[in-house]
């Protein structure tokens, strides 16, 4: 399948087919935590909490043990690879990046943290380079719409950033510090724990590197950034549960042409109270903020966006059913030295889903009705199917539809604006099917989703009348004798339909392979992500090579809560690009790199 990377292919066809048979050693006394990490609970899908099998999704759960063993550089990193997931940056070290999600942009997709919204009004996108992986326990990816639960935006799909919750007793210290090439310097530390019904969490980050050229022969860019958060919750006698939020992440960063000061922040208070048995209500306000100061070679600017959101959410258990019923009121505003024409927009929206469980079937059905004072009214909907058949395999099938309102940068910036610009709507159908045992999954996705008025263009700002975007993914886990495994194989073709060329800035294939071993006191792992060519331009001419990259990682348990962890990034020293600049230099990222650290905590 692979156009370059025939021997990667081989070995994870390889690695997927021989999972049951490692799997036929399996010990009976780690079976609860094999299940619980190879079937975690899911929340994002649904707005229920659901096991992977029961979602009805295509879902991928990066846990605190994975997030711990990677400790990971950026959240991109971790993200790279992953089923249905792509990236792309203007090199290492917080410099811009890019989220696909099965062939979507990153304005077509939703990032949340703690079920706040993080993105950029003026872009529409998320600034995942800002955010500090330390400072999160969890990931959730679901892959495809989400329009009818999370509004605008959810076309591809959702990823959810979780925070330490505070689930231990008493107070649980945890500190970090380390450092490694590049000049790079990395501390944090936090602490976190229950007392009676109150759960808290509190810690702080700090990295700084001198980094590296993002284009070949020029000048190190060098990145900092600051992180801290805050949360506390209490759960009362009666089962009402209140809490409050509290992230911020601020710093430096240097990059091609300039240099900026950024701000990324959410916030948010919640009260949650069981009406009767068997009905919950629960009111969420919060604020994002994405900020930027730039000192740049083409003028110093400024884009600092805010958004406002009050979301109201009740849900009624019946049985085995379940339907939840809300609206939604949310505010952009921004604050720039560019003059767009609007500087806010709101938008009002109320949703209903139900969750009916008639067994070995399940469906799901969910609506969702958008009125915005700019681009009108939008409704989109969701139904899926699932049949249990016999335990460990579940069939599944899929449709829904979503939409994607036009940037501020999209519509007014100027010399590229365009205020005529239609929405983007798309349909989506999925079929897919899932296998879950005891130590070891798999699951297998085709899907397929039509884009109408696609947004695109690297000068003025166009819709494209039809995209097509078909594809299938492959994963797949083992948990068994000390052994953790994951792997992920990904084929998409996001295809401009008027001209038949693929999207740009998009990899057709990839490959993701995840091996970890626990040697008593000491772990070892690695991570091999391969992915084929990509082009620059709308007419694929401009092409970026595929690569491979190789990580490795070590752990050494030396002493009670004291821990050291080595990681060595791109092993190999591969020389790889996903994106060039406008006078067609190519941004590289970071070559081979290693990192020592030593930690005290759980």
């Amino acid at each position: 399948m692979f156009n370059r990377f025939h021997t990667p292919a081989t070995l994870a066809a390889f690695t997927m087919a021989a999972l049951p048979l490692a799997v036929q050693a399996q010990s009976a006394s780690a079976t609860a935590t094999a299940s619980n990490t190879l079937n975690p609970v899911v929340v994002t899908a649904a707005l229920a909490p659901r096991t992977a099998n029961e979602s009805l999704s295509s879902v991928t759960v990066i846990d605190e043990a994975a997030l711990r063993r990677q400790d990971p550089v950026s959240i991109t990193d971790l993200l790279r690879g992953q089923p249905g997931v792509d990236v792309s940056s203007n090199g290492s070290f917080g410099k811009n990046s890019s989220v696909f999600i099965r062939g979507t942009g990153s304005a077509q997709n939703v990032l949340m943290i703690d079920g706040i919204r993080l993105r950029s009004a003026t872009s529409g996108g998320a600034a995942w380079q800002y955010l500090e992986p330390r400072m999160f326990e969890r990931a959730e990816i679901v892959r495809g719409p989400r329009g009818s639960l999370y509004g605008a935006d959810a076309m591809g799909g959702v990823i959810q950033l979780f925070t330490p919750q505070g689930e231990d007793e008493g107070p649980q210290p945890r500190i970090s510090a380390g450092g490694g090439s590049f000049n790079t310097q990395r501390l944090s530390a936090g602490v976190s724990g229950k007392e009676g019904g109150t759960r808290y969490s509190f810690s702080g980050s700090h990295f700084n590197t001198d980094g590296q050229p993002v284009r070949r022969n020029g000048d190190d860019k060098g990145y900092d950034n600051t992180s801290a958060l805050a949360r506390v919750s209490h759960t009362f006698a009666n089962g009402a549960e209140a809490g409050v939020l509290a992230l911020r992440a601020r710093g430096h960063n240097e990059y091609d042409g300039g240099e900026n000061d950024f701000v990324q922040q959410v916030a948010g208070v919640y009260g949650e109270l069981p009406m009767t048995d068997s009905w919950r209500s629960r009111l969420t306000l919060s604020e994002s903020r994405d900020e930027s100061d730039n000192v740049a070679d083409f003028g110093d600017t400024s884009f600092n966006t805010k958004i406002r959101t009050a979301r109201w959410e009740n849900t009624v258990t019946m049985g085995a059913h379940e339907v939840v019923a809300g609206a939604e009121y949310s505010e952009d505003r921004v604050d720039s030295t560019t003059a767009y024409d609007e500087t806010s927009r709101s938008n009002a929206a109320i949703f209903t889903q139900a969750l009916l469980d008639f067994s070995p079937f399940t469906l799901q059905g969910s609506l969702r009705f958008d009125d915005n004072e700019s681009y009108g009214d939008e409704v989109t909907g969701s139904v899926g199917i699932g049949y249990d058949v016999d335990g460990h395999h579940t069939l599944r099938a899929n449709y829904g539809t979503a939409f994607n309102a036009p940037t501020y940068n999209q519509l007014y910036f100027p010399g590229f604006g365009n205020p005529d610009l239609a929405s983007e709507t798309s349909e989506s159908i999925e079929v897919g099917v899932r296998g879950q045992y005891a130590r070891w999954f798999w699951d297998a996705a085709l899907y397929q989703t039509d884009i109408d008025n696609l947004i695109a263009g690297q000068g003025l700002q166009f819709n494209v009348p039809e995209t097509r975007i078909r594809g299938a993914e492959l994963s797949a886990g083992v948990d068994v004798n000390e052994w953790t495994l994951a792997a992920a194989l990904t084929y998409t073709d996001p295809e401009n339909r008027l001209t038949g060329k693929r999207l740009q800035n998009r990899a057709s294939q990839s490959l993701r392979l995840d091996v970890d071993r626990e040697l008593g006191d000491w772990s070892l792992g690695g991570s091999w992500v391969a992915q084929n060519h990509r082009y620059r331009d709308a007419a694929n001419e401009d092409r970026l090579s595929g690569y491979g990259l190789v990580n490795l990682r070590a752990g050494w348990q030396f002493a009670p809560l004291w821990s050291a962890r080595v990681t060595l990034e791109n092993v190999l020293d591969q020389d790889y690009v996903t994106t060039r600049s406008f006078d067609g230099a190519d941004y590289i990222n970071a070559g081979r790199a290693g990192f020592l650290s030593v930690h005290f905590g759980q």
